[in-house]
Parts: C-alpha cells; sequence; structure tokens
C-alpha cells in the first residue's frame, strides 16, 4: 500500500489506479471493514487524526479531482464521507523519499512520464498535505536500513555442542 504525499499529477496511469484503489483500501481498513492491512505504516498519518475517515477521504477527492483532469471518471460515490477542509503535516523528508522512488518507478515502467518530470527537485504534494521541514518519517519501512541476519558465531552448528571427544573429528 502507498498513499503517496506527493501530488498525484505526476502518477503515471498505472500509479493513478493503483493510488485509488489502495486509497479505497486504507478507507475500509481505516472503517474496519478488513483483517488484511490492519496495522500498514501507511495508516498511521490517518490514523493519528480526531477524524481519520475524513483525513482518507479527503486524500481519495485529491486522487479523483486528478482523474478527472485527465479525462477518467473514479467514482466519487465511493468515497464513504465527506473530507475536511484541514491539512496534514508531512516533512519534507518524507516527500522527497518518496519523489525519489516514484522517479525509480517510472523510469523503468512510463520512461515518458519520468523524463517529463526528472528535473523537477522538489514536487508539489498531494493537495492535503502540509510540508514542514523533516527528516523521513518513521514509519517508512523502505527507508530503514536493512537489518543483517543473525548468523550466530560464524562456526559449524554441532551436534555435541562443541565439546570435542574421543570420536570427533575437529
Amino acid at each position: 500500500m502507498r498513499l503517496w504525499t506527493i501530488h498525484p499529477q505526476y502518477l503515471d496511469t498505472k500509479g493513478l489506479l493503483a493510488v485509488w484503489r489502495e486509497g479505497l483500501l486504507a478507507q475500509k481498513v481505516l472503517r474496519g471493514e478488513t483483517r488484511g492491512y490492519t496495522r500498514h505504516p501507511q495508516l498511521q498519518r490517518f490514523r493519528s487524526r480526531r477524524f481519520p475517515m475524513e483525513a482518507i477521504a479527503s486524500y481519495l477527492a485529491g486522487v479523483a479531482t486528478e482523474s478527472e483532469r485527465r479525462g477518467y471518471r473514479f467514482d466519487r460515490t465511493k468515497i464513504s464521507t465527506r473530507g475536511f477542509a484541514g491539512k496534514l503535516i508531512e516533512t519534507r523528508g518524507q516527500l522527497l523519499f518518496e519523489w525519489s522512488h516514484l522517479k525509480q518507478k517510472l523510469r523503468k515502467r512510463a520512461p515518458k512520464v519520468y523524463h517529463a518530470c526528472r528535473k523537477i527537485e522538489i514536487p508539489r504534494a498531494h493537495p492535503l498535505f502540509r510540508i514542514v521541514p523533516g527528516p523521513v518519517q518513521r514509519w517508512e519501512r523502505m527507508a530503514q536500513p536493512k537489518k543483517k541476519p543473525n548468523r550466530g558465531s560464524g562456526k559449524p552448528f554441532r551436534a555435541d555442542g562443541g565439546k570435542r571427544n574421543a570420536f570427533s573429528r575437529s
């Protein structure tokens, strides 16, 4: 699930369809209508709101507006409630992290879209967000350094607990 902080204008068709679908899934999760994705980190910024359903509704409305600008007709009746006029606070670090991530995706799957936006250093944010200085969010799993698997001491496992006896070879 990726609920982009960046404005949906930068998404290719595949990305725009995906964020609409994932936003609708997020809405179901926040309503308690699913068993999966209930702890998904992307939902933290919506759950932290006093009215999370209104926040996700505003997010979906922004995606629907972009779809209409492109000539698509996303079904706004699927947005379960009215949004709010407020803004969610998001960090510049998060915005830039997502921008880098999206450009990597676009380079592979939509080269024309990538070419059109590759020189943009700081993209616009989704209308729901107000960007403030700060790092990548802690909930962003992709930004976390990967832990190396614990391989123990590096010594081979010995069934005898590592004790030598007259019958052991090493």
